[in-house]
Parts: structure tokens; sequence; C-alpha cells
């Protein structure tokens, strides 16, 4: 956890001690009429807006935080006038920094056993559906596009054009937002892209949905997807880069 960095928390507490004062008469507007004073308002407010999110997660996990004590420990520091022995601060946070953690690990295991009961539902609806096929390993897929180019090999390296989403619908990544198509060695990915988009010919477009073992499995790939997330993805299969045969050795060169 990267909250208690002194250096960040120090600057963050300005833009904390900035709120509490508003609260109590109206703030006046800030002088940046020189650059170096928009830097020192602009690094006050981008650390001041990273506190806010740790403060809001601190809360989401019931450790919520009294910001006038946040306040008051800065300014009393500051002015050499802390109640509290650096040794003192340092296990505090430490413990609360441990608390945190746990309190993470435990919602991320409720929902990991909610992701994994509602995605087996859902595999067990889809695979009704009307042309959705299933493999042997479990994963649903939807011709989209039938190709008429070559299949690839599980060591080549493929070009695809691809958008993955939750089972809600929102997408979590997607080559098209980004403008290019993605290039990767097709053994260098998550089990159902590597078997499923062997099914696919060049100039395919496929709908994939993927259990979660054949995804990121029950630890999820943090902080985007969570644990047992069932998955789905469109791809369009753009071209195979063949792998090159290894050299023989001791082998001799051809007469010529």
């Amino acid at each position: 956890m990267k909250f208690f960095k002194p250096t960040l928390v120090a600057v963050a507490l300005l833009a904390v001690a900035g709120c509490q004062e508003g609260a109590k008469e109206e703030a006046k507007a800030p002088v940046l009429e020189a650059e170096v004073q928009k830097q020192a308002y602009g690094l006050g407010a981008s650390i001041g807006m990273y506190m806010q999110r740790n403060l809001e997660e601190h809360e989401r996990l019931g450790l919520a935080l009294e910001k006038e004590l946040i306040v008051r420990g800065f300014v009393d520091s500051i002015n050499d006038k802390s109640v509290m022995e650096q040794e003192e601060i340092t296990a505090l946070l430490t413990k609360l920094d441990e608390t945190m953690k746990a309190k993470q690990q435990e919602i991320a295991v409720q929902e990991s056993e909610s992701s994994l009961a509602t995605g087996q539902k859902f595999l067990e609806d889809n695979a009704k559906k009307e042309g959705v096929m299933v493999t042997e390993s479990g994963i649903q897929y939807v011709v989209l596009t039938e190709g008429e180019g070559d299949k690839p090999a599980a060591t080549d390296t493929v070009k695809v054009h691809y958008k993955g989403t939750f089972l809600n619908g929102e997408t979590f990544d997607s080559s098209y937002d980004r403008g290019e198509p993605a290039v990767f060695p097709l053994n260098r990915v998550i089990r159902g892209w590597t078997e499923g988009v062997q099914l696919m010919s060049v100039g395919s477009k496929f709908k994939f949905t993927i259990p979660s073992d054949l995804a990121y499995g029950p630890n999820g790939n943090p902080p985007r997807i969570p644990g047992n997330s069932v998955l789905e993805f469109e791809i369009e299969l753009l071209e195979i880069q063949k792998s090159e045969p290894a050299p023989q050795v001791g082998t001799a060169p051809a007469d010529k």
C-alpha cells in the first residue's frame, strides 16, 4: 500500500487542510500568475486527489479515518509539536496497513465466490443458446464471421483485434479502443485464448465465453479482473506469423 509515503502524504494534507478551512469560510481563490505558482498548486492538487482516493478506499473497507485528525497531525508535525514519537507512528501505520490488506483479502474472497456462482449459471444458460458451440475443455464460442485463411498453431505469433468484456457487458480491455491490433505469441496468453484462437482461420471473427479456470482462475488479475471471472472476448484474427524452425545442430550444408 502506498498511502503512507511521507512525501506524498505531507503535500496531500495541504489539500485536505484547505478543504477543512473551506467548510468554515469561503476560500479565497489562489494566486496562480507565475508558472512556479501553478506548479506548486498542481502538485498539491494532484497529490490531494491521490490522498482522497486512499481515504475512499479506507471508507470502503470500513476503516474511515477522521480528516480533522489527519490535518492536526500534519500541522503539529511541521511545527515540531507532534504528540507522538516516530516509532509509535510507524507501528500504528504498519498495523493499519496490515488491517487494510486483511480487509481487502476478505472482500476479494467474497467477490471471487460470488463470481464463481454467477459464472457457472451464465455458462449453463449460454450453452443452450442457438449457435453456441462448446469445446471439450468448456470454452463456448459463436462464429460471427468465418474466414478462409490458415489456422494458427499454439507456437505461432498472431495479430488480432479484440474486445474483452465482463458478463455485465463492461469492457475491460480493447485493442479497438487503442486503435491498433495486438501481436503476441499464442502460447503466452491465457489458456482459453491459446485453445480458442487455434479454431479460427485468418479473416474470422469469433465471440468466446471463457470459463474462469481457462482465464485468470480464482486469483483473478488484480486490480481489474476479480477471481473466478468468466470472460467474454470478440476476437478478429488478422494475421499469423509462423514461428521459425529451430536450426538443426550438426547438419552439413547442402551441396551447391
